[in-house]
């Protein structure tokens, strides 16, 4: 699939957020697939996580993103101090995500390790692409769940170890394995195989800003 030079106008999303976790410092949501992060420049694609959180947490922040695709885990701020120290537990990689995925095919190990730089394919936006020249390192930890069949794919946990845009999407291609139902970096066939990106995000480990103690986020999978 191939992006397209019409603006992207998101479909409504009907699905709600979920609150995972509350106190008076921090959210902890689950974000349900097909809704942006932060709202969009173009006025249609107004409704997003942040557009929907600040009507009832006025003082939220977005720390990190998912995918407009993606479903999971997304830890927001409730004030300035709590977000710069949960962007600097980002910044040292202090901060722990899984995810779990189903890809086109059988990986032919059950475990291993992706590591190829990541750079922007700036005349062809959104895609990003690997290049060793420009590329940023980002490195991809996988461990295959089960194998499936008819039709052929694999569940697969993904634990990045950088966090570049894309970065799961574009390292299950390069495998030869792509996630199903993705638009930007699957085969026709893979993209066709579901009705929704299947990547969710299913587990965030990081330090409480306040209180110090480890906290571990859980959403189980939808798919």
């Amino acid at each position: 699939m191939q992006p397209q030079s019409d603006p992207f106008i998101v479909p409504v999303c009907h699905d709600e957020i979920e609150l995972v976790y509350q106190d008076e410092y921090l959210l902890l949501i689950n974000k349900p697939s097909a809704l942006l992060t932060l709202s969009g420049k173009h006025p249609l694609n107004r409704d997003s996580v942040h557009f929907r959180l600040v009507k009832t947490f006025p003082t939220a922040t977005m720390i990190h993103r998912l995918d407009f695709g993606t479903s999971g885990l997304l830890l927001v701020a409730l004030n300035k101090d709590i977000n710069a120290h949960l962007c600097r537990q980002f910044q040292a990689r202090q901060v722990l995500k899984s995810y779990t995925a189903i890809l086109h095919g059988h990986l032919a190990n059950d475990n291993g390790c992706i590591d190829l730089p990541i750079a922007k394919d700036r005349p062809n936006f959104p895609l990003q692409k690997i290049c060793y020249d420009t590329g940023k390192s980002a490195v991809t930890h996988y461990q295959v769940i089960e194998r499936l069949h008819e039709p052929s794919t694999t569940r697969v946990s993904f634990t990045p170890v950088s966090g570049r845009t894309h970065q799961l999407r574009i390292h299950s291609r390069e495998m030869g394995h792509p996630i199903l139902g993705c638009d930007l970096y699957a085969t026709d066939e893979a993209f066709f195989m579901a009705d929704r990106l299947m990547l969710h995000a299913s587990a965030i480990t990081f330090d409480h800003p306040v209180t110090g103690e480890r906290i571990e986020g859980l959403c189980p999978c939808p798919f």
